[in-house]
């Protein structure tokens, strides 16, 4: 294939992660747009498939397949499939791009990472632009009952977008030069005040889980008692930034009272047999005695008033019992190798402890949110398998 095809490829596929960050309506310009890219990388020859990659596909596959043996099962019969095909859809797209990371880890991670850095600055920017009322046309639009969206329909999915983001600017911090690493810092900023202005306790949570894990996994993974302290030393520094400006921007009325709101642990949702944690209990009961499952959003129509809000009850009420099992396989399977990553990168770059702190975030944030149709974390998958998978002759720390 000529190179020139291959660039435009490769410029196609930045482009579409960039568009990750616009989810107003489903499906999504990346939706769309992702389905050429799936077609365009192994026409371009820019796919490797390392054997162990198929398991990937069986556990995603098995997933799938519970959720159609479960939609046979719901009231409304189309309801479920769709959603199942469009599990399909995003499981099929992650493979594909799994293999696209294992042909070339260093070149094609940096590609799709500073893409994904580029969406999270674009909606940061649009919910601090809306949030702070700066363009009062698009106030009702960037906004949701007073908290940050920016460009997305949900505050919680920005909130928990942003982190990837957040722990990739932080490592680029920490490991760039000192020029570069100011860059960083002033991306960081932006990336972890959007995300705070969120007010999403699940996307807070997610972040806390991250940024703890990248920090253990930095600190023990270093090569040197020097970079140790260096990093030590970096993160009392930010800690004491990040407490400043929370402190600060707690000065405004409307921030404080905002969070304080959301930093309790129960809400007046949560609470009772028709709140969160009651349904919770309702969707344990019925996967004890549903092993083929219920079909997907059948539990809102049927149960509570809302969904489970927990996404491994909530895999295997949609998936069954086989389903449900193969979802918590392939959470399980992802960790263990992003494990197997960073103890291979050992005095590395530090990407491999983004993606695994990235995932864990997301892995953790599951027990309050159903994040089973998140773009983003299939894409977190992808890296982790495609760079844990691919050849060690390929296998490069990144600049």
């Amino acid at each position: 294939m000529r190179p020139g095809f291959k660039r435009l490829v490769l410029i196609y596929l930045w482009l579409v992660i960039v568009t990750g960050c616009f989810v107003y309506v489903e499906p999504s310009p990346y939706d769309v747009l992702l389905l050429g890219a799936t077609i365009a990388l192994p026409v371009a020859g820019l796919i490797a498939l390392p054997r162990g990659l198929s398991v990937y596909l069986l556990l995603l596959c098995g997933i799938v397949a519970g959720g159609f043996v479960a939609s046979t099962q719901a009231g409304l019969f189309e309801v479920p499939v769709k959603h199942v095909t469009i599990t399909l859809y995003l499981a099929l797209t992650s493979f594909v791009l799994a293999a696209f990371i294992a042909k070339n880890p260093t070149p094609h991670t940096k590609l799709i990472m500073s893409a994904y850095v580029t969406a999270g600055l674009i909606a940061s920017l649009a919910a601090l632009i809306g949030y702070f009322n700066l363009v009062p046309a698009f106030y009702d639009i960037l906004t949701e009952f007073g908290r940050a969206r920016g460009t997305f329909k949900d505050a919680n999915v920005l909130g928990a977008f942003l982190v990837p983001a957040i722990l990739y600017a932080l490592n680029g911090m920490l490991n760039g030069r000192a020029s570069r690493a100011l860059l960083w810092s002033a991306v960081l900023m932006l990336l972890l005040l959007a995300t705070l202005l969120s007010f999403s306790r699940g996307a807070w949570m997610n972040a806390a889980v991250g940024l703890l894990a990248y920090g253990f996994f930095a600190f023990v993974m270093s090569d040197s008692n020097r970079k140790r302290v260096r990093l030590l030393a970096l993160g009392i520094m930010g800690a004491l930034v990040v407490v400043g400006g929370l402190v600060a921007i707690a000065t405004v009325p409307e921030i404080s009272e905002r969070l304080g709101e959301r930093a309790s642990l129960e809400q007046s949702y949560d609470v009772g047999p028709e709140g969160r944690f009651g349904g919770q209990r309702k969707a344990a009961a019925l996967v004890a005695s549903h092993p083929l499952g219920i079909g997907a959003l059948e539990f809102a129509r049927l149960h509570h008033p809302e969904d489970v809000h927990q996404v491994y009850l909530n895999m295997y009420l949609n998936t069954g019992w086989l389903g449900g099992t193969f979802y918590l396989l392939l959470v399980l399977t992802t960790i263990a190798l992003g494990l197997r990553l960073v103890l291979r990168g050992r005095g590395g770059d530090g990407i491999g402890i983004v993606v695994l702190a990235a995932f864990l975030g997301i892995a953790v944030e599951g027990f309050v949110v159903d994040t089973d149709h998140w773009r983003h974390f299939y894409l977190i998958m992808a890296l982790i398998w495609g760079m844990a998978l691919a050849p060690s002759s390929r296998r490069r720390p990144l600049p």
